[in-house]
């Protein structure tokens, strides 16, 4: 069963698990699928690339790996890491912070 996540693209995530913990970064891509996540610079490992063409390079590359969505939160601007709530706003369906009430 696919779930629609309260995590988007672009936003401001801290990881709260795992070998990163502390780390904040951007939400590259959000797959629905497997409920995860790609932040930007946070969880990289290594893979071995195999040389494609003449010009391309192959060897060792270092790519930031998926993570389990419930591993992040989303960083507000006031209060930092949160959890999300909804609020209707007229005919919108909103994001906004657990703690302090602000629009996420």
């Amino acid at each position: 069963m696919l779930s629609k996540s309260k995590i988007r693209k672009n936003d401001t995530v801290e990881v709260i698990a795992g070998k990163d913990k502390g780390k904040r970064g951007e939400v590259v891509r959000v797959i629905l699928k497997k409920d995860a996540v790609i932040v930007s610079g946070v969880n990289i490992v290594k893979k071995a690339m195999k040389k494609r063409s003449a010009q391309d390079q192959g060897g060792i590359a270092e790519i930031e790996a998926p993570l389990n969505i419930s591993n992040v939160a989303i960083v507000c601007k006031k209060c930092g890491p949160t959890r999300i709530g909804y609020k209707i706003d007229g005919d919108k369906k909103i994001r906004v912070c657990r703690k302090c009430g602000e629009i996420l």
